[in-house]
Protein backbone atom coordinates (compact mmCIF):
# COMPACT_ATOMS: atom_id res chain seq x y z
CA UNK A 1 0.00 0.00 0.00
CA UNK A 2 1.47 3.28 -0.92
CA UNK A 3 1.87 5.65 1.48
CA UNK A 4 -1.01 8.11 2.20
CA UNK A 5 -0.87 11.99 1.44
CA UNK A 6 -1.85 12.67 5.07
CA UNK A 7 -2.92 11.01 8.26
CA UNK A 8 -5.58 13.07 10.22
CA UNK A 9 -5.50 12.52 13.90
CA UNK A 10 -8.43 12.84 15.92
CA UNK A 11 -8.23 13.19 19.88
CA UNK A 12 -10.86 12.24 21.75
CA UNK A 13 -12.74 12.16 25.09
CA UNK A 14 -16.05 11.18 26.53
CA UNK A 15 -17.37 12.31 22.46
CA UNK A 16 -19.32 9.31 21.61
CA UNK A 17 -21.99 11.28 19.76
CA UNK A 18 -19.58 14.20 18.27
CA UNK A 19 -17.06 11.60 17.31
CA UNK A 20 -19.77 9.49 15.43
CA UNK A 21 -20.45 12.69 13.67
CA UNK A 22 -16.91 14.11 13.10
CA UNK A 23 -16.10 10.68 11.36
CA UNK A 24 -19.14 10.28 9.10
CA UNK A 25 -19.15 13.52 7.29
CA UNK A 26 -14.73 13.32 7.13
CA UNK A 27 -14.93 9.99 5.20
CA UNK A 28 -18.06 11.62 3.25
CA UNK A 29 -15.61 14.64 2.34
CA UNK A 30 -13.06 12.76 0.99
CA UNK A 31 -12.26 12.12 -2.17
CA UNK A 32 -9.67 10.02 -4.49
CA UNK A 33 -7.08 13.33 -5.40
CA UNK A 34 -6.20 13.04 -2.05
CA UNK A 35 -5.36 9.93 -0.23
CA UNK A 36 -6.01 9.95 3.50
CA UNK A 37 -5.83 7.80 6.66
CA UNK A 38 -7.71 8.36 10.28
CA UNK A 39 -5.93 7.33 13.64
CA UNK A 40 -8.61 8.33 16.80
CA UNK A 41 -6.48 8.61 19.86
CA UNK A 42 -9.05 7.58 22.58
CA UNK A 43 -8.08 8.88 25.93
CA UNK A 44 -9.21 6.61 28.15
CA UNK A 45 -12.84 7.37 27.48
CA UNK A 46 -15.58 6.16 30.02
CA UNK A 47 -18.70 6.50 27.11
CA UNK A 48 -18.18 3.70 25.38
CA UNK A 49 -16.59 6.09 22.57
CA UNK A 50 -13.67 3.77 21.67
CA UNK A 51 -16.06 0.77 21.33
CA UNK A 52 -18.62 2.91 19.20
CA UNK A 53 -15.31 3.70 16.42
CA UNK A 54 -14.10 0.24 16.62
CA UNK A 55 -17.22 -0.89 15.56
CA UNK A 56 -18.80 1.86 13.10
CA UNK A 57 -15.41 2.77 11.47
CA UNK A 58 -13.19 -0.35 11.25
CA UNK A 59 -11.56 1.28 8.76
CA UNK A 60 -10.08 4.01 11.51
CA UNK A 61 -6.51 3.10 13.26
CA UNK A 62 -7.46 3.32 16.69
CA UNK A 63 -5.47 4.09 19.83
CA UNK A 64 -6.66 2.92 23.28
CA UNK A 65 -4.61 5.22 26.28
CA UNK A 66 -5.42 3.82 29.52
CA UNK A 67 -5.20 7.47 31.14
CA UNK A 68 -5.82 10.81 29.63
CA UNK A 69 -2.99 12.45 28.76
CA UNK A 70 -4.42 15.86 26.98
CA UNK A 71 -4.37 17.01 23.90
CA UNK A 72 -0.64 17.48 23.00
CA UNK A 73 0.48 14.06 23.60
CA UNK A 74 -2.34 12.60 21.82
CA UNK A 75 -1.32 13.85 19.08
CA UNK A 76 1.91 12.42 19.33
CA UNK A 77 0.75 9.07 19.86
CA UNK A 78 -1.43 9.13 16.58
CA UNK A 79 1.67 10.42 14.89
CA UNK A 80 4.10 7.74 15.78
CA UNK A 81 1.22 5.38 14.17
CA UNK A 82 0.49 7.00 11.05
CA UNK A 83 2.51 7.35 7.96
CA UNK A 84 0.85 10.24 6.04
CA UNK A 85 2.88 13.14 4.68
CA UNK A 86 1.10 15.66 6.64
CA UNK A 87 -0.40 15.64 10.13
CA UNK A 88 -3.86 17.09 10.11
CA UNK A 89 -5.09 17.69 13.71
CA UNK A 90 -8.60 17.92 13.78
CA UNK A 91 -11.20 18.59 16.60
CA UNK A 92 -13.96 15.43 17.36
CA UNK A 93 -16.14 18.53 17.28
CA UNK A 94 -16.15 19.61 13.68
CA UNK A 95 -17.89 18.59 10.74
CA UNK A 96 -16.78 19.53 7.03
CA UNK A 97 -17.60 22.05 5.18
CA UNK A 98 -17.03 20.48 1.43
CA UNK A 99 -13.89 18.77 1.26
CA UNK A 100 -11.43 20.56 3.97
CA UNK A 101 -9.08 17.42 3.88
CA UNK A 102 -8.13 17.71 0.33
CA UNK A 103 -7.79 21.96 0.55
CA UNK A 104 -5.41 21.86 2.79
CA UNK A 105 -3.11 19.04 1.26
CA UNK A 106 -3.58 20.95 -2.41
CA UNK A 107 -2.56 24.15 -0.83
CA UNK A 108 -0.36 23.23 0.66
CA UNK A 109 1.64 20.73 -2.36
CA UNK A 110 1.47 23.83 -3.94
CA UNK A 111 2.76 26.35 -1.28
CA UNK A 112 5.58 24.28 -0.02
CA UNK A 113 7.74 25.93 2.67
CA UNK A 114 4.42 27.30 5.12
CA UNK A 115 5.19 24.98 7.39
CA UNK A 116 2.24 24.91 8.95
CA UNK A 117 -1.59 25.40 7.69
CA UNK A 118 -5.42 26.16 8.63
CA UNK A 119 -8.34 27.39 7.25
CA UNK A 120 -11.86 28.69 8.37
CA UNK A 121 -13.66 27.25 11.33
CA UNK A 122 -17.18 28.65 11.58
CA UNK A 123 -20.55 28.98 13.31
CA UNK A 124 -23.07 26.55 12.33
CA UNK A 125 -24.62 29.76 10.13
CA UNK A 126 -21.56 29.98 8.27
CA UNK A 127 -20.02 33.10 9.94
CA UNK A 128 -16.42 33.10 11.28
CA UNK A 129 -16.01 31.65 14.95
CA UNK A 130 -12.48 33.09 14.84
CA UNK A 131 -10.58 29.88 16.56
CA UNK A 132 -8.89 28.99 13.55
CA UNK A 133 -5.75 31.33 13.95
CA UNK A 134 -4.71 33.49 16.75
CA UNK A 135 -2.46 36.51 18.23
CA UNK A 136 0.87 35.97 19.75
CA UNK A 137 0.80 36.47 23.56
CA UNK A 138 2.27 39.70 24.64
CA UNK A 139 2.54 41.79 27.64
CA UNK A 140 0.05 44.26 26.30
CA UNK A 141 -2.87 41.58 25.33
CA UNK A 142 -2.24 39.91 29.13
CA UNK A 143 -2.66 43.56 30.70
CA UNK A 144 -5.92 44.14 28.01
CA UNK A 145 -6.91 40.73 30.10
CA UNK A 146 -6.04 42.02 33.73
CA UNK A 147 -7.33 45.24 33.22
CA UNK A 148 -10.87 44.11 31.70
CA UNK A 149 -10.35 45.94 28.48
CA UNK A 150 -10.78 42.74 26.77
CA UNK A 151 -13.73 42.15 28.19
CA UNK A 152 -15.23 46.17 28.80
CA UNK A 153 -13.99 46.24 24.68
CA UNK A 154 -14.72 42.90 23.09
CA UNK A 155 -14.56 42.72 20.04
CA UNK A 156 -11.40 45.63 19.19
CA UNK A 157 -8.22 44.87 18.50
CA UNK A 158 -6.23 46.92 20.64
CA UNK A 159 -7.76 45.61 23.41
CA UNK A 160 -7.39 41.52 22.85
CA UNK A 161 -4.84 41.32 20.06
CA UNK A 162 -4.72 37.55 20.96
CA UNK A 163 -8.44 37.33 19.67
CA UNK A 164 -7.40 38.84 16.47
CA UNK A 165 -11.25 40.78 16.19
CA UNK A 166 -11.52 41.75 12.61
CA UNK A 167 -9.31 39.52 11.08
CA UNK A 168 -10.45 38.91 7.40
CA UNK A 169 -10.11 35.14 7.14
CA UNK A 170 -11.61 35.29 4.21
CA UNK A 171 -8.69 35.50 2.11
CA UNK A 172 -5.44 33.57 1.92
CA UNK A 173 -2.89 35.17 4.68
CA UNK A 174 -0.03 34.13 6.43
CA UNK A 175 -1.37 34.32 10.32
CA UNK A 176 0.24 34.62 13.82
CA UNK A 177 -0.15 31.05 15.26
CA UNK A 178 -2.61 27.99 14.82
CA UNK A 179 -5.34 26.31 16.44
CA UNK A 180 -4.86 22.41 16.88
CA UNK A 181 -8.80 22.27 16.03
CA UNK A 182 -7.90 22.27 12.27
CA UNK A 183 -3.54 22.62 12.10
CA UNK A 184 -2.04 20.78 8.94
CA UNK A 185 1.54 20.25 9.77
CA UNK A 186 4.56 19.33 7.54
CA UNK A 187 5.53 15.47 8.75
CA UNK A 188 9.30 16.43 8.44
CA UNK A 189 8.64 20.06 10.46
CA UNK A 190 6.73 18.13 13.34
CA UNK A 191 9.33 16.04 13.74
CA UNK A 192 12.16 18.26 13.81
CA UNK A 193 10.22 19.82 16.66
CA UNK A 194 9.87 16.63 18.43
CA UNK A 195 5.95 17.19 17.63
CA UNK A 196 3.79 18.91 20.81
CA UNK A 197 5.56 20.15 24.22
CA UNK A 198 4.26 17.05 26.20
CA UNK A 199 4.01 19.59 28.92
CA UNK A 200 0.82 21.05 27.88
CA UNK A 201 -2.30 18.51 29.25
CA UNK A 202 -5.14 21.15 27.21
CA UNK A 203 -4.88 24.86 25.82
CA UNK A 204 -1.37 27.23 24.65
CA UNK A 205 -0.04 24.08 23.53
CA UNK A 206 -0.78 25.11 19.59
CA UNK A 207 0.67 28.56 20.59
CA UNK A 208 3.61 26.82 21.73
CA UNK A 209 4.01 24.92 18.59
CA UNK A 210 3.46 27.78 16.15
CA UNK A 211 5.96 29.88 18.09
CA UNK A 212 8.86 26.76 17.83
CA UNK A 213 7.81 26.25 14.48
CA UNK A 214 8.37 30.10 13.55
CA UNK A 215 11.46 29.96 14.90
CA UNK A 216 12.79 27.60 12.63
CA UNK A 217 11.34 29.33 9.86
CA UNK A 218 7.86 28.00 9.50
CA UNK A 219 5.59 30.44 7.49
CA UNK A 220 1.71 29.88 9.27
CA UNK A 221 -0.56 30.25 6.82
CA UNK A 222 -4.84 30.59 6.28
CA UNK A 223 -6.30 29.06 3.04
CA UNK A 224 -10.26 29.80 3.24
CA UNK A 225 -10.97 26.93 1.07
CA UNK A 226 -10.71 24.57 3.25
CA UNK A 227 -13.73 24.77 6.19
CA UNK A 228 -14.86 23.35 9.35
CA UNK A 229 -18.18 24.16 10.92
CA UNK A 230 -16.51 24.04 15.04
CA UNK A 231 -19.33 23.16 17.88
CA UNK A 232 -16.72 25.06 20.37
CA UNK A 233 -16.27 23.98 23.33
CA UNK A 234 -18.48 20.58 22.94
CA UNK A 235 -15.48 18.42 22.88
CA UNK A 236 -14.23 19.32 26.39
CA UNK A 237 -16.42 19.46 29.73
CA UNK A 238 -16.85 22.98 30.85
CA UNK A 239 -15.43 22.02 34.11
CA UNK A 240 -11.96 23.46 35.39
CA UNK A 241 -11.96 24.70 31.44
CA UNK A 242 -11.05 28.45 32.21
CA UNK A 243 -8.69 27.14 34.28
CA UNK A 244 -6.58 25.12 31.89
CA UNK A 245 -6.84 27.98 30.00
CA UNK A 246 -4.84 29.82 32.42
CA UNK A 247 -2.70 27.26 33.62
CA UNK A 248 -1.58 26.94 29.34
CA UNK A 249 -1.53 30.44 29.50
CA UNK A 250 0.90 30.28 32.66
CA UNK A 251 3.04 27.51 31.32
CA UNK A 252 4.01 29.34 27.60
CA UNK A 253 4.85 32.43 29.03
CA UNK A 254 7.33 30.72 31.51
CA UNK A 255 8.51 28.33 28.62
CA UNK A 256 8.61 30.62 25.97
CA UNK A 257 9.51 34.36 28.14
CA UNK A 258 12.23 35.44 30.19
CA UNK A 259 12.04 35.32 33.94
CA UNK A 260 11.21 38.64 34.87
CA UNK A 261 8.01 39.02 31.95
CA UNK A 262 7.07 35.45 32.59
CA UNK A 263 6.48 36.48 35.98
CA UNK A 264 4.79 40.08 35.07
CA UNK A 265 2.40 38.29 32.80
CA UNK A 266 1.37 35.40 35.48
CA UNK A 267 0.77 38.18 38.23
CA UNK A 268 -1.15 40.03 35.50
CA UNK A 269 -3.40 37.06 35.00
CA UNK A 270 -3.82 36.86 38.46
CA UNK A 271 -5.06 40.40 38.84
CA UNK A 272 -7.61 39.96 36.02
CA UNK A 273 -9.15 36.65 37.89
CA UNK A 274 -9.07 38.62 40.52
CA UNK A 275 -10.84 41.56 39.55
CA UNK A 276 -13.47 39.55 37.98
CA UNK A 277 -13.98 37.87 41.35
CA UNK A 278 -14.58 41.00 42.56
CA UNK A 279 -16.89 41.68 40.36
CA UNK A 280 -18.90 38.62 41.00
CA UNK A 281 -18.66 39.16 44.47
CA UNK A 282 -19.88 42.92 44.51
CA UNK A 283 -22.55 42.57 41.84
CA UNK A 284 -23.18 38.45 41.68
CA UNK A 285 -22.87 38.62 37.98
CA UNK A 286 -19.88 39.25 35.61
CA UNK A 287 -19.76 39.34 31.41
CA UNK A 288 -17.86 36.76 30.84
CA UNK A 289 -20.45 33.85 29.94
CA UNK A 290 -20.77 32.85 33.08
CA UNK A 291 -17.34 31.74 34.48
CA UNK A 292 -17.17 30.87 38.32
CA UNK A 293 -14.21 33.73 38.79
CA UNK A 294 -14.52 33.14 42.34
CA UNK A 295 -13.89 29.15 41.83
CA UNK A 296 -10.76 30.13 39.67
CA UNK A 297 -9.41 32.44 42.30
CA UNK A 298 -9.27 30.03 44.60
CA UNK A 299 -7.27 27.73 42.49
CA UNK A 300 -4.53 30.60 41.45
CA UNK A 301 -1.78 28.86 42.98
CA UNK A 302 -2.15 26.02 40.83
CA UNK A 303 -3.00 27.12 37.76
CA UNK A 304 -0.62 30.19 37.85
CA UNK A 305 2.46 27.82 38.29
CA UNK A 306 1.71 26.42 35.07
CA UNK A 307 1.72 22.79 34.11
CA UNK A 308 4.35 20.10 35.72
CA UNK A 309 7.21 19.02 33.25
CA UNK A 310 6.62 15.31 31.61
CA UNK A 311 9.42 12.64 31.13
CA UNK A 312 8.20 11.06 27.91
CA UNK A 313 10.20 10.33 24.45
CA UNK A 314 9.41 12.70 21.46
CA UNK A 315 8.14 12.20 18.17
CA UNK A 316 11.27 12.48 15.83
CA UNK A 317 11.91 12.89 12.16
CA UNK A 318 13.39 9.20 12.39
CA UNK A 319 10.68 7.81 14.35
CA UNK A 320 7.56 9.34 12.03
CA UNK A 321 9.07 8.33 8.67
CA UNK A 322 7.84 5.03 7.63
CA UNK A 323 10.12 1.95 7.24
CA UNK A 324 11.49 1.34 3.79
Amino acid sequence: MSRPDVSVVIVSYNTSQLIVRCLTELYASLTPDVTAEVVVVDNASTDSSADTIAERFPQVRLVRLTENVGFGRGINRGAAVSTGRYLLCLNPDTVPVGHPVNELVTFADRHPGHGLYTGRTLHPDGTDDNYSCWGMPTVWSIFGFASGLSTAFRGRAWADPEALPGYDRRSVREVPALSGCMLLIERELFGRLGGFDPQYFLYSEDIDLSTRARALGARPVLTPTAQVVHLVGASSSSEGQRIRILRGKATYVRRHWSPLRAWTAVRLLVAGVGLRAVGKTLLGRDRSRGVDWIEVWRSRRDWAAGYPPVEEDRPTTERLEPAG
